[in-house]
């Protein structure tokens, strides 16, 4: 197994420590850095395989950290931890271009499973697409999605996805009025299928239609199914 290098940006030693204790248990690499724009600096000079960022650093906070790494050509996942709860937190660490978060405190059995779930994507998302079963293209009503570029217009108009907001549409695309519940897609998206992190789901279903809507209160493309989940409408695909 290659060994992975992971950037751990952490001003708190004992979690710090204690999350680079746990990577080294799944073949990784960590480097610890606790202040946010050595972590930049670090992150600059060095190829690393996935970041593990907290929201509140010396420096440079997460946020601005998350701007900087989504700058570089290549993608690297970001997992962010942050002791802070609340949804404007969770959502504005996602909008800047984070994978996933945990708030603290967690548990390092949840941890390794959001460090293993982004591995996979990453190595998904690396490999050579099938030249003939793979759909290169989907397009749905308005909305066309270039699967292999990664590109979503709607209406010939970029729109401009995280990688997971990517995911979580290409997932509904690929099936057009199938019904999901969250847990259904935080195990098929995001890897992992754990109870009480359904908001996670909500958060990117709101982000993508903010986006992807001319009434985001009225969606046209993901609509509830109230009391069972989520739905990309048939639409008109040619």
């Amino acid at each position: 197994m290659t060994t992975r290098k992971v950037l751990i940006v952490e001003d708190s030693p004992e979690i710090a420590d204690l999350v680079a204790m746990h990577l080294r248990d799944i073949d990784c690499d960590p480097v610890i850095v606790d202040d946010g724009r050595e972590g930049v600096a670090t992150f600059q000079s060095g190829h690393f395989d996935l970041v593990i960022l907290d929201l509140m650093l010396p420096g440079m906070d997460g946020l601005a950290i998350c701007r900087e790494i989504r700058k570089a050509a290549n993608y690297v996942p970001i997992l962010m931890l942050t002791s802070k709860s609340s949804e404007l937190d969770r959502v504005l660490g996602l909008e800047m271009g984070a994978d996933d978060y945990l708030t603290k405190p967690f548990s390092i059995a949840e941890l390794v499973a959001r460090i293993k779930a982004l591995f996979r994507r990453a190595e998904a998302l690396a490999a050579p697409s099938p030249p003939t079963s793979a759909t290169p293209s989907i397009t749905h009503d308005e909305l066309h999605i270039d699967v292999e570029k990664h590109q979503v217009t709607v209406d010939g108009k970029a729109i401009g996805l995280t990688a997971r907001e990517f995911d979580l549409l290409l997932h509904f695309a690929r099936h057009p009025g199938r019904v999901f519940n969250r847990i259904q897609l935080l195990d098929a998206v995001w890897g992992y299928s754990h109870e009480g992190y359904e908001h996670t789901v909500n958060t990117h279903i709101n982000r993508l239609r903010r986006k992807l809507e001319q009434n985001p209160a009225k969606p046209h493309y993901i609509q509830t199914v109230w009391g069972v989940g989520y739905k990309l409408t048939e639409g008109n695909s040619p």
